[in-house]
C-alpha cells in the first residue's frame, strides 16, 4: 500500500476468507458445550452481582428492567444467530462488522468488545470476592480485612480475592478449550441448582406488600436499572466468539445462542421476582452478597446462606472463566487479521490455545478487579456490550442487502423490523447510562482510534492484498 487512502477504512473482509495465515484452533465444542458457554457467561452477573445495584434504582419494578434487558437481548440474539450461520469463525461481533461495515468499524467494535469482556470479567471477580467474604463470615464469624478485600475508595487498597480468581481461571484456560468447556458445563448445572434452591426458599417468604410501590423511581428508574443489568447478557456474545472451536458451527452456533437466551432469561425473571418479594426494596442498597443475606434473614439460619454463597462462588468463577475466554478469542481474531501484534495469535502446540494472549488478558483483568469499584465496572461493561449488540443487528441489515445470495442455515424473522428494533432498544439503554460512563467510553474509543491509525491500518492482512477487500 503506497499510502493511506480514506477508502481503506471501508475495506471489508470477504465472507469465507481463508485463515491459513493463522494457526487453527481446536474444534472441540458441540451444542451442549456452546449452550453452557452462553449460560455460564451470563447467569451469575445479573443475579449474584448486579441485582443489589439495580433494585435501588427501579424498586420492585426491577423485574420489568430484567424483562426489558431480556427483550433487547432476544432481538439481538436472533441477529447473532443469523450472522453466526453465515460467518462461523472466531471473532463474534468484530468479525461480523469486518464483513459488513468495513475495517475501521470492525476495529472500533473490536475495541468495544475487548472493553466489555475485560471490565465484565473484572466486575464479576469483584462480586466473587464479596460472596467469598460472606461465606467466611458464615463459617468463622470473621471476614477478610477491607485492606485486601476492597478496592481504593471503598475502604481498601487491593482486592486480593479477585486477583486469585482471575489467576485460577487463567490456569484452567491454559490447559485447553476442551477441559475449560467441561469444567464450565459442570459449574453451570451447579449454579442453576443453587438458584432453584434460592427461588424455592424466597417464594416461601414472598409478601405482596414488598412490591408496593412497584416503581418508586418512575419509568426513568426502570430504564436506568435495565441499562445497568444488561451487561449480564454478555454471555450470548461469548458463544459466537467460539466459532473457530465449534463443531458444525453453521448449525450449532445459532442453536446454542437461542437455547442459552431462553435459559438465562427464565432464570433471571424467576430469581429477581423471588428476591424483591422476599425483602423490601429499600434494603438492597449497599447490600453485598445480596442473595445470601436474603436467605439468612428469611430462615434465621446460616446453612442456606452458606450454600448460596458457595453457589455464587462457583457461578461467578464460571462467568469469569468464560469472559476471559471470550476476550482472548477476540484478540486472536484481530491479530489473525493483522490489526493487532502477532503475539496475540500464537497458539500453544499442545493445548492449541493462545497461551501468551491468555496470560496478558488475565493480568489486565486482575489489575482492573484489584483497583476499581464494582459500580464503575458494571456500567462500562453495559455500554460496550450494547454498542457491540447494535452493530451486530445493523450487520444483519447490511449483509442482507449486499450479499442476499449467501446461504443462511438460520434467518432472523420479521426482517427488517426485528434488527431495526434491536438497534433501537440498544440505543435506548445506552442513553440511560450515566454521563461519566459515556465520557470514559469516548476516551477508550479515542485511544483505540489512535492505535488503529498508528499501527493497524498499515499491517492489516487486507492492506497486503487490497483486491480482497
Amino acid at each position: 500500500m503506497s499510502g493511506f487512502q480514506p477508502r481503506d477504512l471501508l475495506r471489508r473482509k470477504p465472507v469465507g476468507a481463508s485463515e491459513a495465515h493463522a494457526a487453527p484452533l481446536h474444534r472441540a465444542m458441540g451444542v451442549l458445550h456452546l449452550t453452557m458457554l452462553g449460560v455460564g457467561g451470563t447467569i451469575g452477573t445479573g443475579i449474584f452481582v448486579a441485582l443489589t445495584a439495580a433494585v435501588p434504582r427501579a424498586g420492585p419494578a426491577v423485574i420489568v428492567s430484567f424483562l426489558i434487558a431480556g427483550v433487547t437481548a432476544a432481538l439481538t440474539a436472533l441477529c447473532y444467530a443469523e450472522l453466526s450461520s453465515v460467518l462461523p469463525e472466531s471473532g463474534s461481533s468484530y468479525a461480523y462488522a469486518y464483513a459488513t461495515l468495513g475495517e475501521l468499524a470492525a476495529f472500533m467494535i473490536g475495541a468495544c468488545v475487548l472493553l466489555e469482556y475485560a471490565v465484565s470479567g473484572s466486575a464479576v471477580a469483584v462480586g466473587w470476592g464479596q460472596y467469598l467474604n460472606e461465606l467466611l463470615v458464615d463459617l468463622t464469624g470473621r471476614g477478610l480485612p477491607d485492606a485486601i478485600a476492597q478496592p481504593p475508595g471503598h475502604g481498601g487498597y487491593f482486592n486480593l480475592p479477585a486477583v486469585v480468581l482471575v489467576g485460577a481461571c487463567m490456569i484452567l484456560l491454559l490447559r485447553g478449550v476442551r477441559e475449560s468447556a467441561m469444567v464450565n458445563t459442570i459449574l453451570v448445572f451447579a449454579k442453576l441448582a443453587v438458584l432453584a434452591m434460592f427461588a424455592v426458599i424466597a417464594f416461601a417468604a414472598f409478601q405482596p406488600r414488598h412490591l408496593s410501590p412497584f416503581a418508586p423511581k418512575g419509568i426513568g428508574g426502570v430504564g436506568a436499572a435495565a441499562s445497568t443489568v444488561f451487561f449480564s447478557y454478555i454471555g450470548l456474545d461469548v458463544v459466537s466468539t467460539a466459532g473457530g472451536e465449534a463443531r458444525d458451527p453453521q448449525r450449532t452456533l445459532p442453536l446454542a445462542i437461542i437455547l442459552a437466551l431462553v435459559i438465562v432469561t427464565g432464570a433471571y425473571l424467576l430469581v429477581a421476582t423471588a428476591a424483591v418479594g422476599a425483602q423490601p426494596w429499600t434494603e438492597f442498597a449497599g447490600q453485598d452478597a445480596g442473595l445470601a443475606v436474603i436467605l439468612r434473614h428469611i430462615t434465621g439460619q446460616a446453612w442456606p446462606s452458606i450454600v448460596l454463597s458457595l453457589g455464587a462462588i462457583v457461578s461467578t468463577f464460571s462467568v469469569t472463566l468464560v469472559t476471559i475466554y471470550g476476550q482472548t478469542r477476540i484478540l486472536y481474531a484481530m491479530s489473525r487479521d493483522g490489526l493487532l501484534p502477532p503475539v496475540m495469535r500464537k497458539v500453544h502446540a499442545k493445548s492449541q490455545a493462545p497461551a501468551l494472549n491468555t496470560m496478558i488478558v488475565s493480568a489486565a483483568i486482575a489489575l482492573l478487579a484489584a483497583f476499581f469499584p464494582l459500580d464503575v465496572l458494571v456500567n462500562l461493561t453495559s455500554l460496550g456490550t450494547l454498542a457491540a449488540f447494535a452493530v451486530v443487528s445493523l450487520g444483519v441489515i447490511v449483509l442482507r442487502r449486499t450479499r442476499p445470495d449467501l446461504p443462511r442455515q438460520y434467518s432472523a424473522p420479521l426482517y427488517p423490523v426485528l434488527p431495526a428494533a434491536s438497534v433501537a432498544f440498544c440505543l435506548y439503554l445506552i442513553v440511560g447510562l450515566p454521563w461519566t460512563t459515556h465520557l470514559m467510553f469516548v476516551v477508550w474509543l479515542s485511544a483505540a482510534a489512535i492505535f488503529y491509525f498508528a499501527y493497524s491500518h498499515k499491517r492489516a492482512v487486507l492492506a497486503a492484498s487490497p483486491a480482497a477487500g
